[in-house]
């Protein structure tokens, strides 16, 4: 059975999606909408599949199975929703959305129509990722004492005026942190588990005309007793490659973008070396340090897979929706911490009310 795939939002993250699915089995692009009639039929035109500009007609197209929503992040939900309801398994690129109701809502329409439902975060696909989570499981950490995120990057002040949603609360959602940082944020919380409290800072302090931040520095104490550090940017030039450290006491790992950098254990195995040397030098891109294009598709494409495999077995995918709403979550404390200079507590009741975001 191959299914069909449609994309909403033709814009610069909806290629890498539309290259993913091509490179899938079973699977086809079969149509693309944006309300841009042109850029729709510029966009079928080089991938081959059908425009629309009305949503609701791309929605009926029979051929259409699963809906991949690249639209700005405030404005993912109302297609997701749409599209579930028209039965239509979703795919989200991150963030799920950028408050925790519009994320229920998005949660409960797709439990509600029997639709799978999945957030993009493809680091947790790469190699290091997965065998750092492998080796967390199995122990070999020991007790679980660090864990930090570090996303230094840098973007110019023509990247955020090249669009007027970037860098607003209302559609950007905040800045380094729910736009770039999401997915080391994703990915530290699935290695070390739920954050308990939240203390954090964060400023304007490069750019221009935006409402949300360059820069944030998070302090995290884990539901496990382990402490931890977020830092995330757009104002380091000339930006750097992420990187994941992870200590315990028996072990530490540390992962920069796709290359395992560090794997040492006070009981060290055969394997160990052989997951060394087929782990380091990986990363063949820019990793989106400065610039938004410089990333590969594989880790979209083995997502997708895991999505389309999902569908086929009728199994939860392996990046549901309460997994997407977890990070938005933990970004949501920190912007709530660094507002009130105070220690937040998770999980939140509800969503925090942000002085910076309701003034806009």
């Amino acid at each position: 059975m191959s299914l069909g795939f449609a994309i909403v939002g033709c814009g610069m993250i909806a290629d890498f999606h539309a290259r993913a699915i091509a490179d899938l089995r079973g699977a086809k692009l079969v149509a693309c909408f944006s309300r841009n009639g042109q850029r729709a039929a510029e966009f079928a035109a080089s991938h081959d599949c059908a425009a629309y500009s009305d949503l609701d007609e791309m929605l009926a197209d029979e051929n259409v199975d699963i809906v991949s929503i690249c639209t700005p992040s405030g404005a993912h939900m109302e297609p997701g929703v749409a599209a579930a309801r028209a039965g239509k398994h979703v795919i989200i690129e991150k963030p799920l959305e950028i408050t925790l109701k519009r994320c229920d809502k998005l949660i409960h329409v797709c439990e509600k129509a029997g639709v799978k439902l999945s957030t993009i975060f493809p680091s947790r696909f790469h190699g290091p990722s997965v065998e750092l989570k492998k080796a967390i499981n199995a122990g070999r950490f020991g007790k679980l004492t660090m864990g930090d995120a570090y996303v230094k990057w840098f973007r110019t002040q023509d990247y955020y005026d090249s669009g007027a949603w970037r860098g607003t609360w209302a559609l950007d959602g905040g800045g380094a942190l729910m736009n770039q940082a999401i997915h080391s944020v994703d990915l530290l919380c699935w290695l070390m588990g739920d954050v308990a409290e939240i203390s954090a800072y964060t400023s304007l302090l490069a750019h221009e005309r935006i409402e949300v931040e360059d820069v944030a520095v998070a302090t995290l104490k884990f539901a496990s007793g382990a402490l931890g550090v977020i830092q995330a940017s757009t104002a380091s030039y000339p930006g750097f490659l992420k990187r994941i450290e992870i200590s315990g006491s028996q072990g530490s790992a540390i992962m920069e973008e796709e290359d395992l950098k560090k794997w040492e254990f006070a009981k060290m195995t055969k394997r160990d070396q052989a997951i060394q040397e087929k782990l380091a030098g990986k990363t063949h891109t820019g990793g989106g340090a400065a610039d938004p294009k410089a990333i590969g598709h594989h880790g979209h494409t083995a997502q997708f897979k895991d999505f389309v495999d999902a569908i086929k077995k009728d199994r939860e995918p392996l990046i549901n929706g309460p997994e997407g709403r977890r990070a938005v979550e933990v970004i949501l404390a920190i912007y709530k911490a660094a507002e009130t200079g105070k220690s937040v507590p998770l999980p939140l009741k509800s969503d925090p009310v942000l002085k910076a975001r309701t003034a806009k």
